[in-house]
């Protein structure tokens, strides 16, 4: 990828680990998400079907291109499908990268985030890997959630909470884990 193609990357890793707090990063909060809208909407819409290959020439690139693809759709689009219309991407960056390493380049926190992808996924093969990642990043790094997001799948191979969103159906069991607070 090209230097000037590489700018909306570096202005991202900038902005999402030096501007915004940690509880910016997993608190709804409209003024974040209007930020993020602005900032990095066009960034997401030029760049989303690019092949994920384009995004995995160095780890801050994959990280960059993680957060577009992964965490910027869930700021931006929260409420509506589209928050979720960009995983398929973001989990084929997020597998290559950590296969190929990339995530000892980085520090735990950001390590953190190029993972989150597989604890997004509705897939078990991602859930049993995020599970894994997540326990060896330790207790500060995501661990509980990781755990709560794989039992949610191994139990009902979905989030319950995504299926109002998406025009899915819920199960009276599913129901009752939402109202029970498994909704992230």
């Amino acid at each position: 990828m090209a230097a000037s193609q590489r700018r909306w990357a570096a202005e991202l890793l900038h902005f999402w680990f030096h501007s915004l707090k940690p509880s910016d990063w997993f608190m709804p909060g409209s003024d974040v998400d209007d930020t993020l809208r602005e900032r990095f909407e066009s960034d997401l819409l030029m760049l989303w079907n690019r092949p994920a290959s384009e995004f995995l020439g160095d780890p801050q690139t994959a990280l960059a291109a993680v957060l577009l693809f992964d965490q910027i759709p869930r700021n931006i689009y929260r409420g509506s499908p589209r928050a979720f219309a960009f995983d398929p991407l973001a989990r084929t960056i997020t597998r290559s990268a950590l296969s190929s390493g990339y995530d000892k380049d980085l520090t735990r926190r950001q390590s953190q985030f190029l993972a989150m992808p597989l604890m997004h996924s509705e897939f078990i093969s991602d859930q049993l890997w995020s599970k894994e990642y997540f326990t060896r990043l330790g207790q500060n790094f995501g661990r509980p959630y990781a755990l709560a997001h794989f039992k949610m799948i191994a139990r009902f191979s979905r989030f319950p909470h995504r299926n109002k969103v998406l025009g899915r159906k819920s199960s009276a069991a599913e129901k009752r884990a939402v109202k029970a607070g498994f909704a992230w």
